[in-house]
C-alpha cells in the first residue's frame, strides 16, 4: 500500500512541505531542549534551576498564547508562521554564541528560553489551526497524527543526537544547529500556496477571549478533557524536566544516558502517532483518551520508582505512548467540535492549558523536588495523574 493510501494527508503538496520542514526544525528544538538542560544542570547541580528555566519558557504562553489565538482568528497563519520562525532562531543563535564564549549563566538562559516561549505563544495557536485548512475536516486525524509522528520521531533522534553532540563536540554545537534548522521550515512555508484564512473582524480583545472560553464551557465533554490536559500539563509531564537528574543520581548515566532516556519517550510518542495515522478516524475517541490517559499515569509510577537503567526506558516508551495517543486524539476531537471561526481561540486554550500553566507546575515540582527528592515528588505527580484519569475514565462509563 502506497504511503499516501495509508497517510492520505500526504496528497496535499502544502501539507508535504509543511510535513518535512517540521521534520527537520523539531529535530533540531530537541536536541536544544536536551543541552539546554544539560547546560542548566551543569552550571547548577539543582533540580529547582530545571525547573525555573523549563517555567521560563512556558510562563509566556500562560500569558500571551490567548493573544495568540486571536491573531491566528484574524491574520493570514501562514504569515504569521513565517514571522515567528524568523524569530525563533534569535533565541538559540545568541544562546550558542554566549556558551561557546563561556559567559553563559543560568539567568541568560532562562531570558533567552522565555523570549523563545513568547514566540512560542502565538505559533502554536496558528500552527493548530492551519492544519484544517491544509487538508480539510475529512483528513484532520491523519494530519495531526502525521505532525505527532513528526514532532516525536524529531523527539526520538534529536536527543539521541544531541547526547553524542555534547559528548564529543559540546554543547554550542546544539544550539547552533537549532538555529540553522529554522530554516527549513521558513522555506517550507514560503513555497506553500496555502495562506490561512482570515475570520472576520476582531470585536475586541477581551470579547474575542471570552467567546472562545465560552464555547468550551458550553460544551462538557471538550471542558472535561481540557481539565485533564491542564492536570497532565501541571504535574505529570513536568517528569521530562526532571530527567537529568533522574540520569545522574538515580540511574547512574551520563549525558549519552540522559539522551536515551528523552529518545525513548520520543519512540513511544512517535509508536502513537503512527498508530493513529495507520488507524485512520474511528468513532469511541473519548474511550481511546482514558485508557490512553491510564496508560500515561501507570507507567509514569512505575518510572518514578524504577533504579534500573533499562526498566526506565521500558515505563518512558508506554509513557510516551500513552501521552501522544491521548493528546493527538483529543487535539482532532476538539478541532472537529469547533466552529472555524473559533478554532484559532479554541486551540489557544488547549496550549494555554498543554504548556502555559505547566511553569507553574514545574516550579512547584521542582520546589518540592528539592525538599523531599526529585524521585518522591515524581511518585506523587503519578499518584495524581492515576486518581485523574480513573475519574475520567469513569465518567465515560457512566455517559456511554
Amino acid at each position: 500500500m502506497a504511503p499516501t493510501e495509508r497517510f492520505p494527508a500526504l496528497y496535499y503538496r502544502d501539507f508535504r512541505l509543511f510535513w518535512f520542514g517540521q521534520l527537520i526544525s523539531l529535530s533540531g528544538t530537541w536536541m536544544q531542549s536536551v543541552a539546554q538542560g544539560w547546560l542548566v544542570y551543569s552550571l547548577t547541580k539543582s533540580p529547582f534551576y530545571l525547573g525555573l528555566v523549563a517555567a521560563a519558557g512556558t510562563l509566556p504562553i500562560l500569558l500571551f498564547t490567548l493573544l495568540g489565538g486571536i491573531a491566528a482568528d484574524r491574520l493570514r497563519k501562514r504569515n504569521l508562521l513565517l514571522i515567528t520562525q524568523a524569530l525563533s532562531i534569535i533565541p538559540a543563535f545568541l544562546l550558542g554564541i554566549l556558551t561557546d564564549m563561556n559567559l553563559i549563566t543560568v539567568w541568560q538562559v532562562a531570558l533567552l528560553v522565555a523570549m523563545l516561549g513568547t514566540v512560542n505563544a502565538f505559533d502554536i495557536p496558528a500552527r493548530q489551526a492551519f492544519f484544517i485548512e491544509i487538508v480539510g475536516k475529512g483528513h484532520l486525524l491523519n494530519a495531526i497524527a502525521l505532525n505527532s509522528a513528526a514532532f516525536h520521531g524529531a523527539r526520538m533522534i534529536g536527543p539521541v543526537i544531541a547526547g553524542i553532540t555534547i559528548a564529543y563536540i559540546g554543547l554550542p554545537a546544539c544550539f547552533y544547529l537549532n538555529a540553522l534548522s529554522f530554516f527549513a521550515t521558513i522555506i517550507a512555508l514560503s513555497k506553500m500556496k496555502t495562506m490561512g484564512d482570515m475570520k472576520g473582524e476582531s470585536k475586541g480583545i477581551v470579547k474575542d477571549i471570552l467567546e472562545g472560553i465560552q464555547f468550551i464551557k458550553s460544551s462538557p465533554e471538550i471542558y472535561r478533557i481540557i481539565l485533564i490536559i491542564a492536570v497532565f500539563s501541571f504535574i505529570g509531564l513536568t517528569y521530562i524536566t526532571f530527567l537529568p537528574v533522574f540520569a545522574v543520581e538515580v540511574l547512574h548515566a551520563g549525558p549519552d544516558g540522559f539522551g536515551f532516556l528523552v529518545g525513548t519517550t520520543g519512540a513511544g510518542a512517535l509508536s502513537a502517532a503512527l498508530f493513529l495515522a495507520f488507524r485512520g478516524d474511528f468513532q469511541n475517541k473519548v474511550k481511546f483518551m482514558s485508557l490512553s490517559a491510564l496508560c500515561f499515569s501507570f507507567s509514569l509510577l512505575v518510572f518514578s520508582l524504577s533504579k534500573v537503567f533499562y526498566l526506565s526506558i521500558v515505563t518512558l516508551l508506554f509513557a510516551g505512548w500513552g501521552i501522544v495517543s491521548f493528546l493527538a486524539t483529543a487535539n482532532s476531537f476538539i478541532q472537529l467540535s469547533v466552529p472555524d471561526n473559533l478554532r484559532g481561540r479554541v486551540m489557544s486554550v488547549y496550549a494555554l492549558v498543554f504548556l502555559g500553566i505547566a511553569p507553574i507546575g514545574n516550579s512547584l515540582i521542582g520546589i518540592l523536588a528539592d525538599a523531599v527528592g526529585t524521585t518522591k515528588a515524581v511518585t506523587l505527580s503519578a499518584v495524581i495523574c492515576i486518581a485523574t484519569s480513573a475519574v475520567f475514565y469513569m465518567n465515560y462509563l457512566k455517559n456511554r
